[in-house]
């Protein structure tokens, strides 16, 4: 799609939707007022509407909103990152949010009312009938990042001891089945959790067959109150479109579809990568300077302290320094090279970590090869700057003096890269947040202690 001088826009979409296509538009639409670009956002995916809302400057947001049908808004706000929903709905009336919010699933409306003002939370909450109030309630009530906040409560379950035919008369009863079914729940007169009855079987199978012998009674499920991160694992490993979710007692309580692990799997692999970098995984590209500034200042500052720990490292060699000026110029690289080799370890350990792969029978191992990595690329580069060194400045003890420094940084990264994400999360802390900043400190403070230190013995 394109918007030229004129006003007038095409709703015709492309079958693959091309999301910068889509942003033009809209910006080009609003600024000409065309009146057809209603029609053409009203073809889009909630989906694809989400994306350009995030990508707009904030001004032009509650003006694409005002564009977007009163049967989509929901689904539009289920979709949007959560610093770019709270700050649409800080700008809409509160009748005009509690409309569009009020469409969500429980457990979107829940994690809407987790962030919202007061009145806001009051206006949703007494607007819901009974049973979504309810399942509202419900899901409030789990600790955020379990299993229990994701889980959709509709389903269909059956007992193990009725025929094919049985159930095939209920489904007909029933008329219809819950989104994403490609099985039925198999409980016993308790409600607890047996299998699943998949719905090839009911296709493929004799009628007279009775559930439980055709049933898969080893399906996986989680507790209620297992931790996202486990659930995106098992729906990586498992292959599943659907998870059963469970309470102490094995009692069915609901279940997690595919499209919510779907976006949980991504969240997951993002998370480390802006955690790294002192950012949430929500974060608003076009979010206000002041809140973005005052979100990153917190870091920037634990930062500075550990370059002044590295500057306070260098002034205790400040003599060295103003002997042997060629120290200074060449400093930076044994420090920058273990900063890399460093991250790349970290990186490796961290996303170990999320994924399960790292143990206590297995970390021995990992360091073992992470060590003997950084060994081998430490006397691979060392004899490269230093034999650059040597050239540059024509003093082979600066040149011997860097290389070995940098063998040595490059093994000390090596070990803290992998150390530090490994205690961190002994400690509970989450080791992508915080462990780029330790690791830096480590090579920094490594690599001039080595380098000055072996420069100060060695060549003085």
């Amino acid at each position: 799609m394109s918007v030229e001088a004129t006003p007038e826009i095409s709703p015709a979409t492309k079958p693959f939707p091309d999301s910068e296509e889509h942003i033009r538009l809209v910006l080009k639409g609003l600024e000409s007022g065309a009146p057809d670009l209603a029609a053409a956002v009203a073809l889009w995916s909630p989906g694809e509407i989400a994306t350009v809302m995030e990508s707009l400057p904030l001004a032009a947001r509650p003006a694409l909103w005002e564009l977007i049908p009163d049967e989509m808004q929901g689904e539009v706000l289920s979709w949007l990152g959560e610093q770019v929903r709270s700050a649409l709905l800080e700008e809409l009336e509160v009748a005009e949010a509690v409309a569009a919010i009020t469409t969500m699933e429980p457990t979107e409306v829940a994690e809407v009312i987790d962030d919202a003002s007061k009145e806001l939370s009051e206006a949703i909450m007494e607007f819901l009938g009974e049973k979504e109030r309810a399942d509202v309630q419900s899901t409030l009530a789990y600790p955020e990042e379990t299993a229990g906040r994701l889980m959709d409560r509709e389903w269909v379950a059956v007992r193990a001891d009725v025929t094919l035919e049985v159930v095939k008369r209920y489904l007909h009863a029933r008329g219809s089945l819950p989104y994403r079914s490609t099985a039925l729940m198999v409980v016993d007169r308790e409600g607890t959790f047996l299998g699943k009855l998949p719905l090839e079987a009911l296709l493929t199978k004799d009628p007279e067959d009775y559930v439980s012998e055709v049933m898969d009674a080893s399906a996986v499920s989680v507790n209620e109150l297992t931790p996202l991160e486990e659930v995106a694992v098992l729906f990586q490993r498992r292959d599943l479109v659907s998870l059963p979710v469970v309470n102490g007692n094995h009692k069915l309580v609901g279940r997690i579809v595919l499209d919510d692990a779907i976006q949980l799997i991504r969240d997951e692999a993002e998370e480390p990568m802006m955690h790294m970098a002192g950012l949430d995984v929500d974060e608003d590209l076009l979010a206000p300077i002041m809140s973005s500034a005052f979100r990153r200042m917190f870091w920037l500052g634990i930062n500075l302290m550990t370059a002044f720990l590295a500057a306070w490292v260098i002034g205790l060699f400040e003599a060295t320094l103003e002997k042997i000026v060629a120290l200074a110029v060449l400093m930076p690289i044994v420090a920058s090279m273990g900063g890399i080799a460093g991250s790349q370890t970290l990186t490796l350990a961290i996303r170990g970590l999320a994924l399960g792969q790292i143990t206590d029978d297995n970390t021995r191992w990992l360091a073992i090869k992470e060590i003997a990595i950084s060994a081998l690329n430490g006397i691979v580069w060392a004899v490269v700057v230093g034999a650059i060194a040597w050239v540059w400045f024509g003093q082979p003890g600066i040149a011997l003096v860097l290389a070995a420094a940098m063998v040595i940084n490059l093994l000390a990264a090596a070990f803290s890269g992998l150390a530090v994400p490994l205690i961190l999360d002994r400690l509970g802390l989450d080791p992508a947040l915080s462990g780029s900043v330790v690791l830096t400190t480590v090579t920094d403070v490594v690599g001039f202690m080595s380098f000055l230190g072996l420069a100060t013995l060695f060549l003085l």
